[in-house]
């Protein structure tokens, strides 16, 4: 059996609930299926790993006069509601990794001692731009990764395009647990992702006819 990872996507209040700071459209529409895959996981021992947007006002992507492309409006921000995970989606054991480096040593140790997610925070859509993500890969070696959660057209492709650069990874992408900011751009990416060996899958692949293996 190959070795498989869920990878969840920024999956917190702020991009998921209409009341959030910076809420992707229907966003709402894909919290079941979330819970589906978290519970599926959880159930096949398969590990969650992940990211969420950890802001201050300070960060450079953080605008009041933002362009939506490389800038937003104050969202995630840290100590607020919207920074939280969803229900769905919250950790049961997370151990959270910050962007600043940590010792390779030690966090070798630390990721094959935590039984629980591991989450990684970020100041910036991409998620490699936390430092220590490719450590902690090189520790857990997956040989699949499984995407899911928003924004499908920004912090979901960071991620899909930053596996895919390494071509280390199998990566499947969960399309009916993902919303894009901008529909068609989503549909774009996915067609490029799918030419370029991406499996595109949908929930009930998963969690019912475990297409996955695990």
């Amino acid at each position: 059996m190959q070795k498989v990872i869920f990878w969840d996507v920024d999956t917190q209040v702020d991009f998921m609930m209409h009341v959030g700071k910076l809420s992707v459209p229907g966003a709402e529409e894909i919290i079941p299926n979330l819970s589906r895959l978290t519970s599926f996981a959880r159930e096949k021992s398969v590990p969650i790993f992940g990211s969420v947007d950890y802001h201050s006002m300070k960060d450079p992507e953080i605008s009041e006069n933002a362009d939506f492309r490389e800038t937003f409006p104050p969202h995630c921000l840290q100590g607020t509601p919207g920074q939280e995970k969803i229900p769905a989606s919250a950790p049961k054991n997370p151990l959270w990794i910050e962007s600043t480096p940590y010792n390779p040593a030690e966090l070798k140790k630390m990721i094959e001692s935590h039984g629980g997610e591991v989450i990684f925070r970020k100041q910036r859509f991409d998620v490699f731009s936390n430092r220590n993500v490719d450590a902690v890969l090189s520790v857990i070696d997956p040989k699949a990764i499984v995407v899911y959660g928003v924004a499908l057209d920004v912090c979901d492709a960071h991620a899909i395009e930053g596996f895919l650069k390494r071509g280390k990874y199998t990566v499947y992408l969960v399309e009916d647990a993902a919303k894009a900011i901008r529909p068609d751009e989503g549909e774009t990416l996915k067609k490029d992702w799918i030419s370029r060996g991406v499996k595109v899958v949908r929930t009930d692949d998963v969690v019912v006819k475990n297409v996955l293996g695990v």
